[in-house]
Formats: C-alpha cells, structure tokens, sequence
C-alpha cells in the first residue's frame, strides 16, 4: 500500500489544486480551490478555451458576476471527476463586509444550482477575520456550508467552532515559514520537524480542542510545504494537498501511522474558553504570526482577483 492509500485509513484525502485535469488520478473525496490556484490554472494552454467560453457567453455582465461564473465553472468542472464538495472562495476584497460576503456567498451557491449542482456540495471560502466569521454563521443559518480559510491561530478556531461553520482550514505550511523566518539562523530543521513543526502543532491543539468539546465544524489541514506535515497530521478530520505532494505521497511505500486520535482527545483535560468579538480581536492581536500571515494572504488573494480580472478583460 502506498502512503497515499494508507493516509486514507485515517483521514479523507482533499485535493488542493484549480487544475481539475489532474484529478482523477489521485482520486480525492474533495477538492479546494482559491483565487490563486484558478490564476495558475487559467494561464495554462489547455484552460484556455474555458476561459474565452465564460466570457463570450456573459460578456456585458458586471466583471465580479464574471468572476463568479468563471469559479464556478471551474468548481462544477472538479464535481464531475470527483464524489465529494468543492470549496469556492468569496472575493478577499470582501473580507471584511458581513454584508456583501453574505451576499456574494448567495450568489456564488445561486449559480451552482443553476448548474444543477446541490448545496450539499459546495463549500464557500471565506477568510477567518471577525467579520468573515460573522458572515459565515449567518449562512450556515440559512443553509450554505462554509470552509474558513487563511487561519492561523487558535483563537479563529474557537470563534469559528462557537460560529458553527462546517469546515476550518488551518495552515500549516504558512505557520511554518512565519516561525522559520523569525528564528533565522537560530532556527534548526530537525527540531521543528514532523510532529514538533510549528503548524502542526497549531493543527493538533485544535482539533483536540474541537473533539474535546464535541465541536462539530470539521478540521481541514491546508497549506502543506512537505510530506512530513501531511504525515504528522494523520487522523485529522481532512487534509487539502497539492497534487505535488499527492504524488509523493503515491510513489512512497513508507509506513503511515495515524498521529491525532478524536477518542484519545476526548480524554483531555482542557478548559474550555470563549470568545467575544473584543477578546477575539485582542487574541488576533497579540499573535504576531497570526496577524501578519492572516494580512498577508489576503492582500495575495485580492491580487490574484485582480489578476483573474485582467485575464478575462483580455479575453
């Protein structure tokens, strides 16, 4: 058994990619996408008539109704390869509008079912800031499932669980490549390696939280920088990888043991907490790495907006 099979005794395999041609030969349950992964994907040749046929069938339409169309055409493209739910982002420019997330998530899932795609199988993206999270209950409210992205503390963790919201997705590979810059030169890669790597921890410390407190909001690790992360975070709820790794995961024979456990953490002693939207933003606040990564991928996801916008202008 490879280790890509074998992770899958543990955990439901995700893929991360826009890149829907690679999919089947992996055979994920789902798959994740964002602004930057659908840019890489519509730059490529082979995508490149999917592009002109959204904009030739809606030109005159407002470009953020553009964009929707183009996502999701894409997502309904991933959901005929695979069984599972894409997640579809919201605009990063929204990220901190409850009204107009809540709005564009509306839009976003009112076009999947045009396209006869049921609810139960999207996701819609949001940023983990207050706001997003906000946003997100009200449409888990209303029946629209949410994945809440770039997050990076425990602290959105807590928020999201107290909101409600179907799926979290916590960056490990981002964690990782904050703490190893802080630490420069002191840094040393075998110590923060595999079950000690910074982002894993971050990873393990929620999802024993949430399966302590039987929170139901599923656990997606995301942000993947090698196979030793992936590993190391066995046993978790999900886990979004990139075809890359997905492939190294498929050519290795190595042994893969199941790292987090929902029984054992239930045995925890933990205390639980709470957090309102002051004690949030204070806890946001105090976490440097948290701050900055969760800044710095928003301003990367409304770039790649952007860059989205200018390729279909140019269509």
């Amino acid at each position: 058994m490879n280790q890509l099979d074998a992770l899958r005794q543990y955990t439901t395999v995700v893929a991360d990619t826009g890149d829907f041609m690679q999919l089947g030969q992996f055979q994920p349950r789902d798959a994740t996408t964002n602004p930057s992964l659908i840019l890489k994907a519509v730059k490529k040749p082979e995508y490149q008539p999917l592009l002109r046929q959204t904009v030739q069938a809606h030109r005159g339409e407002p470009m953020d109704q553009l964009i929707d169309r183009l996502l999701v055409r894409f997502g309904c493209e991933i959901l005929s390869i695979i069984t599972g739910r894409v997640s579809t982002e919201v605009d990063a420019r929204l990220s901190f509008d409850v009204r107009a997330t809540v709005a564009r998530a509306e839009r976003l899932m009112a076009l999947y079912q045009a396209a006869g795609i049921g609810r139960e199988r999207v996701l819609i993206k949001i940023a983990a800031t207050w706001e997003g999270i906000a946003a997100a209950r009200e449409l888990e409210q209303r029946g629209i499932h949410t994945n809440l992205t770039l997050l990076f503390s425990f602290g959105q963790a807590l928020a999201c669980g107290q909101a409600g919201v179907q799926l979290i997705s916590p960056f490990v590979g981002r964690i990782y490549d904050w703490h190893k810059k802080a630490a420069g030169s002191a840094w040393v890669e075998a110590e923060h390696a595999g079950p000690n790597d910074p982002g894993v921890l971050s990873v393990r410390q929620i999802f024993n939280y949430y399966k302590r407190f039987g929170i139901r909001t599923e656990v997606m690790g995301a942000s993947f920088r090698n196979v030793s992360q992936v590993l190391a975070l066995a046993g978790c709820d999900l886990l979004t990888i990139s075809p890359e790794l997905l492939a190294q995961l498929a050519a290795s024979q190595a042994p893969v043991a199941r790292a987090l456990d929902a029984s054992a953490a239930q045995a925890l002693d933990l205390p639980e907490q709470r957090l309102d939207e002051p004690a949030f933003r204070l806890a946001l606040n105090q976490d440097a790495m948290a701050t900055e990564k969760l800044a710095e991928g928003i301003r990367a996801f409304v770039a790649d907006a952007i860059g989205l916008e200018q390729l279909l202008q140019a269509a």
